[in-house]
C-alpha cells in the first residue's frame, strides 16, 4: 500500500511507446519533474529560471491541444501497424454455399457463458455469403438463422 504513489507517478511520467508521450504531460500540457531530480542536481533544475519557466509554461498550455491531436494521430498509426502486424498471418477462408458451419455461441448469445457450456452451436447450412466474410445461415430444415 505504501508503495502505491510511487508506482502511480512512475507509471504517469513514463512515456507510452504509441504516442512517445507521457499521460501527465497529455493531460497536464507540461512535463513533471521526478522527485529524484531534486536530490540530485539534474540539468533540468540548474537551468531553472522562474521567470523563463511561467512563460514556457504559458506556451506549453497553448499547444497542450495540438499535443494531444499529434498523440491521438501517432496512436491511430500504431494501432494500423499492429493490425497489419497479426492480420499478415490470418488465413481467410471463403465460404460458399451450401458448406456446413459451426457459429460460436457467445455470439448467438442463446446460452449464457459458462465454463462448462458448448463454446459452439451447430451445424448451420451457408445459404450465402459476401466477400467480406458476412454469412446468411440456415438450420439443417432450411430454416434462416435470425
Amino acid at each position: 500500500m505504501e508503495e502505491l504513489p510511487s508506482v502511480l507517478w512512475s507509471y504517469r511520467t513514463t512515456p507510452r511507446s504509441a504516442t512517445q508521450e507521457t499521460p501527465f504531460s497529455l493531460t497536464y500540457g507540461f512535463e513533471a519533474v521526478v522527485p529524484a531530480e531534486f536530490i540530485t542536481s539534474s540539468p533540468r533544475m540548474v537551468a531553472y529560471a522562474a521567470e523563463v519557466n511561467e512563460e514556457e509554461r504559458r506556451v506549453d498550455l497553448d499547444l497542450a491541444e495540438e499535443k494531444r491531436d499529434m498523440a491521438m494521430a501517432k496512436v491511430a498509426i500504431y494501432k494500423n501497424i499492429l493490425t497489419g502486424y497479426y492480420n499478415a498471418r490470418v488465413k481467410h477462408l471463403r465460404f460458399n454455399p451450401g458448406d456446413l458451419v459451426l457459429r460460436k455461441n457467445s455470439v448467438s448469445r442463446t446460452e449464457p457463458q459458462e465454463k462448462l457450456n458448448p463454446k459452439w452451436e451447430g451445424p448451420y447450412c451457408v445459404v450465402e455469403s459476401s466477400q467480406n466474410g458476412y454469412c446468411k445461415l440456415a438450420y439443417r430444415n432450411d430454416s434462416r438463422v435470425p
